[in-house]
């Protein structure tokens, strides 16, 4: 494995941090020797796609709150997420806003009494639009992996939805899970 190559493992970014510690990205990359970052791309209310609907179980076009970032890995694009949550939790919170979240989105959600219990993970392979691949900088005919990540409370109410995209010549995903 090349030392550009990301190993991605979700367990990070799925637990409130405690108070002081900073965002998981950030954490996780330093673990690894690396420095991660992100930059906010667009943060506020859009109409649901249809996937982001279904998945939060609300109308399609109805508002939701979005987070879109870019993710860099020491300075270099790593990925491209956008995190969708329903209005009656993320309105007027910092989840709707551009500013940095003090140990990050799932840290919130947490103090606004929305823990996840569930997680739900779908990964497909397939070609780049043309605005992702100049993001991510990707070379042409180089597909990307992309991660829907549906996170649902200990009432099996939908809290938030992940779209990640990713270039897959610089990825790999790591799964574990915990047995008994």
């Amino acid at each position: 494995m090349s030392a550009s190559k990301w190993v991605s493992t979700s367990m990070p970014y799925l637990t409130p941090r405690e108070k002081g510690q900073g965002d998981a990205w950030s954490a996780d990359a330093a673990a690894q020797g690396r420095r991660g970052s992100q930059r906010i791309v667009h943060a506020g209310e859009v109409p649901a796609p249809t996937e982001v609907a279904r998945l939060l179980e609300v109308p399609a076009g109805e508002p939701v709150v979005v987070r879109q970032r870019l993710i860099l890995l020491d300075d270099e694009p790593n990925e491209l997420t956008d995190t969708y949550y329903p209005i009656g939790i993320a309105r007027g919170t910092g989840l709707a806003g551009t500013a940095k979240i003090p140990g990050g989105a799932v840290t919130l959600l947490a103090r606004l009494g929305h823990v996840g219990a569930l997680v739900r993970e779908d990964v497909t392979a397939g070609m780049p639009d043309e605005e992702e691949r100049k993001a991510l900088r990707t070379a042409p005919g180089e597909p990307v992996l992309r991660l829907t990540r549906l996170t649902l409370d200990r009432d099996d109410r939908p809290i938030q939805v992940d779209r990640m995209v990713m270039p897959t010549l610089r990825q790999q995903l790591r799964y574990e899970t915990r047995i008994g």
